[in-house]
């Protein structure tokens, strides 16, 4: 296939089928890491930058501006080279090394809270948010994105992400996927919906985010989840989502790490994480039926982190006996 330019890569994913114990059920993993970007993140900042460009709120020679914990800055930094944007990153201290790195290569200005990680992830949120808005106000010919409320977030999916689904696994009956912002589980289900599709819709969150439970908590799941204390995304709606599940930090990563070792697939923290839950539920049902799980994002990113034994020790997560049982729930071909 060619193309005119890399955004043109975007969406038509690719999907893998994971063969479990329980026979009677086919899973199927939607891996997002193959966007150019490396996660689904893509789909949305492409439509939020050509909603954007259409309505006039973004002119020529423009900059952009969003406050992002890494995968949406990245895919914002790419088509602002791409489209001739300048772009600032306004970043929180959790963000991992290899996602700063990207961003600088791809030529965007970062700005991140300069004291330590002692501020709490709810708090940088906020800070990061509050400091996007304020920048965009006083930056000539400038937007901010504002992914968490922008609906063009939660419209990229419904013509993209759905559709795909639908064309590649014919009748499915489980969909599960990440929420952060909410804009692609919201946006999927939509497009299902619309479409006349039956399937239930599992979103999952890290145990200690506030969309499915009035009991917060601090989780290291990068890019996904709502903090305790934060208002929830104006595009979120609850109607769309037929089940919430949560999910914590050892088992997210515990099953990131068996993908890397048993399949050779490295996913991100909230792809793991689903994909714990998508098998945990699965293995309880009766009957036969086809589950799809959206990873949203790849493990590239997070080599120093949920792939690094001394982090994970230092965090007190690492759980061999968690990762012995998690490869136990796959067949070894």
């Amino acid at each position: 296939m060619i193309v005119g330019n890399v955004l043109e890569l975007i969406g038509r994913t690719p999907l893998v089928q994971l063969k479990l114990r329980n026979d009677d059920w086919e899973l199927y993993l939607k891996l997002e890491k193959f966007n150019p970007g490396q996660s689904i993140k893509d789909r949305a900042v492409l439509n939020m930058v050509l909603d954007a460009e259409a309505n006039g709120r973004l002119k020529p020679g423009g900059t952009i501006i969003e406050s992002s914990s890494g995968n949406t800055a990245i895919g914002l930094a790419i088509i602002a080279a791409v489209r001739g944007y300048r772009f600032v990153a306004v970043l929180d201290p959790y963000v991992q090394v290899e996602k700063i790195n990207m961003l600088r290569a791809y030529g965007a200005e970062i700005i991140s809270f300069e004291d330590s990680k002692t501020i709490d992830i709810g708090a940088a949120l906020i800070w990061r948010e509050n400091y996007a808005s304020d920048l965009s106000r006083k930056t000539p010919n400038s937007i901010y994105t504002d992914q968490h409320n922008n609906a063009a977030n939660t419209a990229a999916y419904p013509q993209t992400l759905a559709k795909e689904l639908i064309e590649d696994v014919p009748d499915f009956d489980l969909l599960f996927g990440a929420i952060g912002t909410s804009g692609s589980i919201c946006g999927t289900s939509k497009g299902l919906r619309k479409a006349g599709e039956t399937c239930r819709v599992i979103a999952v969150e890290p145990k200690g985010s506030v969309f499915f439970s009035d009991v917060g908590g601090p989780y290291l799941q990068a890019g996904t989840g709502n903090p305790p204390g934060i208002e929830l995304p104006r595009i979120f709606d609850r109607s769309l989502i037929d089940e919430g599940l949560q999910v914590t930090d050892i088992e997210a990563f515990a099953s990131c790490r068996v993908m890397a070792r048993r399949f050779g697939i490295l996913l991100g923290g909230s792809a793991g994480g689903v994909l714990f839950k998508a098998v945990e539920y699965i293995s309880d049902l009766k009957g036969r039926g086809k589950a799809i799980v959206i990873a949203a994002d790849g493990g590239e990113k997070y080599l120093s982190t949920i792939y690094n034994d001394e982090w994970m020790r230092q965090n007190n997560l690492l759980n061999p006996e968690l990762e012995k049982g998690f490869t136990e729930s796959f067949h070894r071909d």
